[in-house]
């Protein structure tokens, strides 16, 4: 026979209600997307490997319904001594939708859950738009978003 244990006769503690935060991904897209080919079009070519400066920015806006646009901004300059050789930048979006998440952790969990989702295909739009601009494909390092 089971017995009921309980704190020597005290009411049992009720269980701390646990969040299951869940995100769905409804569409990903590119907002807008620049290559230019500073090196190519002054007819010079490159000598040696070029220094790139990579720089992230994210953003999220609330649509309505539990749906929220998330867009990571990236943008790459290779230059070689005071030469620019190219810029990309690339403006890559997705609309998520999201429970489970408490209002004072949203803002982060926007910014940190749902790039970590994007940026494999961000890094594959770089990465192709540099090799046909003519040069190897950029491919960028893994992100820490949480550290961003």
């Amino acid at each position: 026979m089971a017995e009921d244990q309980t704190n020597g006769g005290a009411p049992a503690q009720p269980q701390p209600q646990t969040l299951n935060p869940q995100v769905g991904l409804l569409a990903q897209y590119m907002r807008d997307l620049s290559f230019e080919n500073v090196a190519a079009q002054k007819g010079g070519a490159q000598e040696g490997r070029p220094d790139i400066k990579v720089g992230v920015n994210l953003d999220a806006n609330a649509k309505g319904d539990n749906r929220y646009e998330v867009t990571m901004k990236l943008n790459a300059k290779a230059t070689s001594g005071e030469q620019t050789i190219f810029v990309v930048e690339l403006d890559y979006a997705g609309v998520f939708t999201v429970t489970g998440v408490p209002d004072t952790h949203l803002r982060p969990f926007l910014l940190i859950e749902c790039p970590r989702i994007l940026f494999p295909f961000a890094r594959r739009i770089m990465a192709d738009v540099t090799r046909d601009g003519g040069y190897p494909p950029l491919m960028l390092d893994l992100i820490d978003f949480a550290a961003i």
